[in-house]
């Protein structure tokens, strides 16, 4: 098979996994966590015994095959050839490992008490200090998809040179990554907590990210 294909079908199934992963993003910010805030005990109870695992499957396997896709066009297109993909990529690759790492194995924890409620149990404890972990790395997740899918197109259609010509504005670029990571891991919502805030804070941030890129 022609190497063309095989970029092709890989790109093919990148956008297709991508949809699932970011499409369950998007829904689990702005449509079920507003819908919790306001829901009864039993309607989430009832919501994370039986919906939530459903969605969460899709949501990671989603966000597993989005990555392994894109490592193999970054393989044959040669990686970090801009300064675009390299930044995207970095965002695309924090967004794989907090759903893996951080959202999945904590959300995990709270299904399993509101299972074992449902059964008619006890709460697990750890629960309620899990979901809000989960929900911070969501909220990043969010805040992260909006200059990663960015990036992502204008790699294609707006570069901005080459990776070692922009090795300075990638270097900030990563640092102010980092630190909202970290955030990401160690921090608070903030601003986030609101639907418009986590999408005026991902504009923002894609603002700031272009503007390093192309003016430095």
């Amino acid at each position: 098979m022609e190497i063309a294909v095989i970029d092709y079908l890989a790109k093919f199934a990148h956008f297709l996994f991508g949809i699932v992963w970011i499409g369950l993003l998007y829904y689990f910010n702005f449509v079920q966590t507003e819908y919790f805030k306001e829901a009864d005990g039993d309607a989430r109870v009832d919501a994370f015994s039986k919906l939530v695992p459903r969605a969460l499957w899709w949501f990671r396997w989603g966000a597993m095959f989005t990555f392994l896709t894109g490592l193999v066009m970054l393989g044959i297109r040669g990686a970090g050839t801009t300064a675009d993909i390299t930044v995207g990529a970095v965002l695309g690759t924090l967004m794989f490992l907090n759903v893996w790492l951080i959202i999945w194995p904590n959300q995990k924890i709270v299904i399993a008490s509101n299972q074992a409620i449902a059964a008619g149990g006890e709460a697990n404890p750890d629960a309620a200090a899990a979901a809000p972990k989960a929900a911070l790395a969501s909220r990043t997740n969010t805040l992260f998809s909006v200059p990663m899918l960015y990036f992502m197109g204008s790699s294609a259609h707006l570069p901005n040179g080459s990776i070692g010509g922009n090795m300075t504005a990638i270097i900030i670029c990563l640092v102010i990554i980092g630190a909202l990571e970290a955030n990401a891991i160690f921090g608070k919502q903030g601003v986030m907590t609101t639907v418009r805030g986590v999408i005026t804070s991902g504009l923002v941030l894609t603002l700031i990210l272009w503007g390093i890129i192309f003016f430095l």
